[in-house]
């Protein structure tokens, strides 16, 4: 049985492969109801409403299948305008995703990328 469960972890620890992104709830109200399409390698893969908070940012993860290489373009697709970035499996495993407001009035989607996993509150 010992054997069997350790079996099982090393399956799930090397045939598991995914991204692990969090997509961070703004603070912002202007950005409440605003909705992002995910896409990887340009195909659909989810779909994100943001609901503003006046609290603390709240985060909403998803986890996205890597290939045999591990390379993959991440797009989110806010309206009409389309934010690319290219990741790698595992230098990048994990990814947090941020839309904000510039001063300007125009949209961004902000990325950070990390091997390790971020320690959110």
């Amino acid at each position: 049985m010992k054997k069997l469960l350790i079996l099982l972890i090393v399956l799930c620890t090397f045939g598991c492969k995914k991204y692990v992104v969090s997509f961070e709830q703004p603070t912002n109200i202007k950005l409440d109801n605003l909705k992002l399409e995910i896409l990887l390698d340009k195909k659909k893969v989810q779909e994100i409403t943001l609901k503003a908070t006046n609290a603390m940012p709240g985060y909403e993860t998803a986890e996205l299948p890597v290939s045999d290489d591990g390379k993959h373009l991440l797009q989110v697709k806010v309206k009409d305008t389309t934010f690319s970035y290219e990741i790698k499996y595992p230098e990048e495993r994990y990814i947090l995703v941020t839309a904000y407001l510039k001063t300007n009035g125009k949209l961004h989607i902000g990325i950070l990328k990390q091997q390790y996993n971020f320690r959110l509150h």
